[in-house]
């Protein structure tokens, strides 16, 4: 049975007081939860007042999809997470109708505008769309699931140095599905980063006066329930947290391999979709300087237990906070790193293939049969 918590006690802005309030209602597995999908919330939150975000349990994933990446009450923590997101229901239905709206006081479903179908080839939505209840909001292109997976399994570092542009976005789609079958709506294009973007993310508030300002660092990547945790402690630090985002360079001399395995922009709108987060610095400095400390005026600077490098001269990135007494080690209490989401792709590849490839390839069927309809008719 789906179980509903509210992520956020946040009032309604005074003019809107008084006025009916618009209840928003979106759905999804949230597996492996990006930018694109913390993109459709922001959509959807903008189309009403008060978001409810309806996640998929594990069982229900599987019979459609087939097994997850993260588990089911990782999945609920990241969505509650997302700063647009106002409640969550745990274990909601994978096909949604009117019947489920109602339960939840919605006016509406949103959607991306690309499709979902059931494990019977169903369109997920169809009920909802009968009922004139379904609003579709714009996919983030350049950016999905299949993809990502096809970059942890490929031993290269393209997918972040620019200079480099002989792999193409299909040959990572390739190796987290199947050569036979590609999705028509994750296979067009690469993602663009644009200023409005990250302004479409951005908090946009300063400090108040007297706020106690929080400075972690590092490279967030693949951004997931360990950086959350980590974030949420190191928020309670203080008043208004700025986190600083190493360049791909960087985070690949300290982690080597194919790391990262997002680009800067796309780890930038991860973390700045987290309802924790402030403010981002785009390409902090490994170290953490002096004139860092004081144009931010940062009062504290906080660091994970994950082990730490020194800079590329052998000195102590966090040796300025330490002699202000200004650090901090913070504990979250969850071990979780992008290397053990790697590794659960790795491990399981096999069904990650399978799983995609089934998907796909009902996505693909799908399409060109709606490409048909829109074809006029031949000449009698």
């Amino acid at each position: 049975m789906a179980s509903s918590t509210t992520s956020s006690d946040e009032s309604m802005p005074p003019q809107q007081q008084g006025k009916r309030q618009v209840r928003v209602w979106c759905d999804g597995c949230y597996d492996m939860v990006h930018f694109g999908h913390a993109n459709s919330l922001r959509q959807a939150k903008a189309m009403g007042d008060y978001l409810i975000v309806g996640v998929h349990s594990d069982e229900d994933i599987t019979k459609h999809k087939g097994p997850p990446v993260f588990t089911e009450q990782e999945r609920y923590k990241m969505i509650r997470a997302i700063k647009w997101v106002d409640e969550v229901v745990e274990g909601s239905t994978y096909l949604p109708t009117p019947a489920t709206l109602d339960e939840h006081q919605c006016d509406f479903c949103v959607h991306g505008d690309d499709i979902s179908l059931t494990v019977d080839g169903i369109d997920t939505y169809e009920a909802l769309k009968t009922a004139g209840r379904y609003k579709e909001c714009k996919r983030t292109a350049g950016v999905s699931t299949t993809d990502l997976v096809g970059r942890m399994l490929l031993a290269t570092k393209t997918h972040f140095n620019v200079d480099q542009d002989t792999l193409e976005k299909g040959q990572t789609e390739e190796l987290g599905s199947s050569h036979s079958a590609q999705s028509p709506w994750t296979r067009l294009c690469r993602f663009l980063p644009t200023s409005q973007k990250i302004v479409q993310f951005a908090d946009g508030r300063d400090p108040n006066p007297g706020d106690r300002i929080v400075y972690v660092a590092g490279a967030f990547d693949l951004f997931h329930v360990g950086h959350l945790d980590f974030l949420e402690k190191a928020k309670a630090e203080g008043d208004y947290m700025i986190v600083g985002l190493h360049t791909d360079q960087v985070v690949n001399r300290y982690k080597g391999s194919n790391y990262p395995i997002m680009n800067l922009h796309e780890r930038t709108l991860c973390v700045l979709a987290c309802r924790y987060v402030n403010e981002v610095v785009i390409g902090a400095p490994y170290t953490v300087t002096a004139e860092l400390m004081d144009h931010f005026k940062v009062d504290i600077v906080c660091h994970g237990t994950t082990p730490l490098a020194q800079d590329s001269d052998g000195s102590d990135p966090y040796g300025e906070p330490k002699q202000r007494n200004k650090f901090k080690h913070i504990d979250s209490g969850n071990s979780l790193t992008t290397a053990d989401i790697v590794g659960r792709i790795i491990e399981n590849r096999l069904r990650y293939e399978e799983r995609n490839m089934k998907k796909e390839a009902k996505e693909a069927a799908v399409y060109e049969a709606f490409m048909k309809t829109k074809q006029p008719a031949a000449d009698n």
